[in-house]
């Protein structure tokens, strides 16, 4: 089921960045960020509430680290594309997939006194730099000398999305419901967008255009719950492959919806994205079909 979770998740976030798409000419990156979280605190109220979830929580710090390295991230990835080629910057925000992976073998070399499956971890490792060398196939990154900085910047998105993907399973570990986590998340950007509107500005409102801005919010937060979901089942490193399948369908949408050409290295790389995230969850399946979640 995580496999499923992640792909939904994967297809929302891919949905969700052709609104932004579209909303992106007419307001900045953080007016986005705060309505996105803005309209998502305001679904996972009701959410909750038809759930009977509390959003009184005895892990605050917790939710605050994991609001921290997420805007983080989300700041270092829009730095990223100001100062980079958007495939570039996407490749590098991709990397998360293959720190979360290091991280992951790495405690378990550290553990393996313990009895830590590290040769069971090994293969699902390679499947997640198969599933990125398909990534860099269908971006195909390029960088100048004089973009180091924002490479180096690109690349700090990516270790600080993998820290925030592996918080997402430590709370959930802990007891918390996936809307909770959501919801203190959405919060966190709200308080991050609002800040950056402070230095930025705001745009003014135009009808239809504002309208974008529902559909950015909503999506994000179901996209958001999916992942949650999908991280809290243990499978991390699968689960981590699987979010490649994002740039799977961003590439599909950009064929249909915006007429762009796609070569064929990115065809192949689409199939070797493909392959990996089945082979990864067919490893972990035989290897450790009743693993407990990893620890991270």
């Amino acid at each position: 089921m995580q496999a499923l979770w992640m792909l939904l998740a994967s297809l929302l976030f891919a949905t969700m960045a052709v609104c932004i798409k579209f909303a992106g000419a007419h307001f900045n990156s953080f007016e986005i960020v705060f309505y996105r979280g803005l309209v998502g605190v305001f679904f996972l109220i009701g959410v909750t509430r038809a759930r009977g979830v509390s959003l009184r929580t005895h892990v605050p710090m917790m939710h605050f680290w994991r609001s921290v390295v997420g805007v983080i991230a989300l700041t270092a990835w829009f730095y990223a594309i100001a100062h980079l080629p958007l495939a570039t910057a996407m490749t590098l925000n991709y990397m998360s997939s293959v720190w979360i992976a290091a991280f992951l073998l790495g405690g378990a070399l550290l553990l393996q006194g313990r009895g830590a499956p590290v040769r069971q971890q090994g293969p699902l490792f390679l499947t997640v730099l198969a599933g990125f060398a398909g990534v860099a196939m269908i971006l195909r990154p390029t960088l100048n000398e004089d973009q180091i900085m924002g490479a180096f910047v690109g690349l700090i998105s990516g270790v600080f999305s993998a820290f925030a993907y592996l918080q997402v399973a430590s709370l959930a570990r802990a007891g918390e419901p996936d809307s909770r986590t959501v919801f203190y998340f959405s919060a966190g950007a709200v308080v991050a967008g609002a800040l950056g509107m402070l230095f930025v500005g705001a745009s003014p409102w135009f009808w239809p255009s504002a309208l974008w801005l529902l559909p950015i919010g909503l999506i994000a937060a179901l996209g958001q719950l999916c992942m949650t979901r999908a991280y809290s089942s243990g499978a991390t490193m699968v689960v981590a492959n699987l979010q490649y399948s994002g740039i799977v369908f961003a590439a599909l949408y950009s064929i249909t919806l915006f007429g762009d050409e796609l070569p064929l290295i990115g065809w192949l790389g689409m199939a070797l994205i493909v392959i990996s995230g089945i082979a990864a969850t067919v490893l972990r399946a035989r290897a450790m079909p009743n693993a407990p979640a990893e620890e991270h």
